[in-house]
């Protein structure tokens, strides 16, 4: 998603936040303790500096609400302005405290492996430290007064700052766009404040925000200890101090100051909370309007078709910085309704052409195509195909929250594409749950994601894509780590899905038994190419493509003899970037020859329904085609 509409969403999210009670709480909590410190010394100021040695001590009246102190100065007065100077030490503190967490947080993920392990090591021996005598510890070695104060009380924020900052950098330094930018070359500084602090920013402004409240308190109670703000001057924990020995004359007095701590404390605890709901996924939802109808986007169909497609792509590329060219220009349709395979190898482009189709392709990589069209529109410019294009992946935890109950993610879904209401998105998602065979779903609805078998998660993932009215399913590799027994169950329900709703079905698949056991029609990819289009009848002796020959040999059967030795392919496929300039598969192929390597063949058509890219296709060669030259020049029949 670009940046900018990345900072519209937030702003949204936010907006919608701040209309809660929680938000309008905060926020007006907030706004009373900001003029409260604007507006406090300047209209009391006077006021609280006042010495009258007639009102020495004094309880509470109409002159004197909390009473005063043994200098006759108003309470009440001293306390709004000490408002000021307690906020103003305390974010001079959480500016130390957040600043010195992202600085050793940050560094493991780019310094040197040495240092990074000195420095983890380092803050793990710190965050082990008791928190309170490390602030006593911190403010004995800077002495006594504020600017010591604000010292130690930042510093001691530090360490637990730095170990969130260092767990949650490790996941994103880990990813593949990472990995990518040091492979371009980028810099330091630009992938810690471009790749890694973007990433990690909304747990850690929430972790500051309630940490700030943790550090008012623990200021507050430096200077009640006499350790940190220091006489003319004074602040709540000053305050505090000077009451509280005339607790049980004037409790009102001794309280105040302590109860200004607690409020305020509340009040960037809340601060906190909405941010992390405008941050996270527990965003309240707003009734969404109806979509506003719209004029069909131009349809783009060959001269002769008589139907158009539910999906076409025409030269369709997915390339990547650097030279990596995934996906070669392929060309496919999709009709309604229909069951298509997409078999070959792992890094053949399968799973990259789905995601092209769906508008998914991870950042950097881009997706240029000649012609792309979802039921008649781009889904690059298109975004509310949110609920007729449905994808489940091969780990279904990767779609589902932990956190989350699963009827509530499955809501979401409801709630954000069809503006449906809480209630109504509840119901829905129970009864999503249910047609996917999950047993009580009422039950099972509000259970979380651990509490599921493997099977289980994979059909809420399925119910899931259900929430809407999908046309066309995309299910990448969906039984790869389920036993036998489940993956007969996920087929039979996909099955069960496709001819209930009458959605189109994309399987991408390496195990060929799956997909002739669902599919239709088979799409067979090598090096980002598709290299033959065929039949499921076809498969297993149709199969004109040496490659599609090979995957064929490679799968045993209830007939194979028990000694019979699997047929393998020799060498390994090319990955990105490294195709040359004719066939890809040319390299490996026992078929191949000269014009093999020079020149990449076309997918034509070689019978009713079938299309294959190879120019010696197997049963061309099994009548009689020129022979294979060989490296030394002598001909060899294959």
């Amino acid at each position: 998603m670009p940046h900018q509409d990345q900072d519209t969403s937030l702003r949204h999210r936010l907006g919608r936040t701040f209309r809660t009670p929680i938000g309008i709480t905060a926020l007006t909590g907030c706004l009373v303790v900001a003029l409260v410190a604007v507006f406090g010394p300047i209209l009391l100021g006077e006021q609280a500096a006042r010495v009258d040695t007639d009102a020495i001590n004094q309880g509470s009246s109409a002159a004197h609400l909390l009473g005063t102190d043994q200098l006759g100065r108003d309470i009440a007065a001293r306390v709004v302005v000490a408002t000021r100077l307690t906020l103003r030490l305390t974010l001079l503190a959480a500016v130390i405290g957040v600043g010195g967490g992202l600085l050793l947080g940050v560094a493991p993920a780019v310094v040197g492996r040495r240092p990074g392990r000195l420095i983890t090591a380092t803050v793990g021996v710190l965050v082990a430290f008791p928190g309170l005598l490390f602030v006593l510890f911190l403010a004995t070695i800077f002495g006594v007064g504020s600017t010591g104060a604000v010292f130690a009380v930042g510093l001691a924020m530090v360490p637990p700052m730095a170990r969130l900052v260092q767990n949650l950098t490790a996941s994103v330094a880990g990813s593949d766009y990472v990995a990518a930018a040091r492979i371009l070359g980028v810099g330091r500084l630009r992938l810690v404040v471009r790749h890694l602090l973007p990433n990690i920013a909304e747990p850690s402004v929430l972790f500051a925000a309630q940490a700030t409240g943790g550090i008012l308190v623990a200021f507050s109670g430096l200077s009640f200890l006499g350790l940190g703000v220091q006489p003319p001057e004074y602040d709540w924990g000053r305050l505090l101090n000077e009451q509280l020995n005339r607790i049980y004359v004037n409790p009102a007095a001794a309280l105040a100051p302590g109860a200004a701590v607690v409020l305020t404390g509340l009040v960037f605890g809340l601060l906190g909370e909405a941010l992390a709901q405008a941050g996270g996924r527990r965003t309240p939802r707003t009734p969404v309007p109806a979509p506003v109808q719209r004029a069909a986007a131009p349809v783009d169909t060959d001269p002769g078709d008589d139907d158009t497609p539910l999906v076409r792509a025409r030269d369709l590329h997915v390339t990547f910085p650097g030279g990596r060219h995934a996906v070669r220009g392929i060309s496919l349709d999709i009709g309604a309704g229909e069951a298509v395979g997409l078999v070959g190898e792992s890094g053949s482009g399968k799973s990259l052409s789905a995601l092209a189709l769906a508008d998914l392709v991870p950042y950097p990589g881009r997706v240029d195509a000649g012609t792309l069209r979802f039921d008649g529109r781009d889904p690059r410019a298109d975004p509310h195909l949110g609920t007729e294009l449905a994808m489940v992946f091969q780990d279904p935890m990767a779609s589902l929250n932990p956190a989350l109950r699963v009827g509530r993610q499955l809501a979401e879904v409801a709630e954000v594409h069809l503006g449906a209401s809480r209630a109504q998105a509840m119901a829905r998602a129970t009864d999503r749950l249910g047609a996917v065979r999950i047993p009580s779903p009422e039950r099972r609805a509000r259970q979380r994601p651990h509490e599921y078998s493997g099977g289980m998660r994979q059909r809420a993932v399925i119910a899931m894509g259900l929430m809407g009215e999908p046309k066309l399913v995309i299910a990448d590799e969906p039984t790869t780590a389920l036993d036998v027994a489940v993956q007969q169950q996920v087929l039979d329900l996909l099955a069960e899905v496709r001819e209930e709703s009458g959605a189109a079905l994309l399987l991408i698949s390496h195990d060929l038994a799956v997909v002739a056991q669902v599919c239709e029609r088979v799409l067979v990819m090598y090096g980002g190419l598709v290299v033959e289009d065929l039949p499921v009848a076809a498969l297993i002796g149709g199969a004109a493509h040496p490659y599609t020959r090979a995957l064929v040999g490679a799968v045993p059967t209830m007939a194979t003899d028990p000694g019979t030795e699997l047929a393998t392919i020799p060498g390994r496929p090319p990955e990105p970037g490294e195709a040359g300039p004719g066939c890809p598969f040319a390299p490996r192929c026992e078929r191949a020859r000269d014009r093999c390597h020079d020149e990449v063949p076309d997918l034509t058509s070689s019978g009713p329904g079938h299309r294959v890219a190879c120019w010696y296709p197997v049963d061309a060669v099994a009548v009689g085609t020129p022979a294979r030259t060989t490296s030394n020049g002598a001909e060899a029949t294959p």
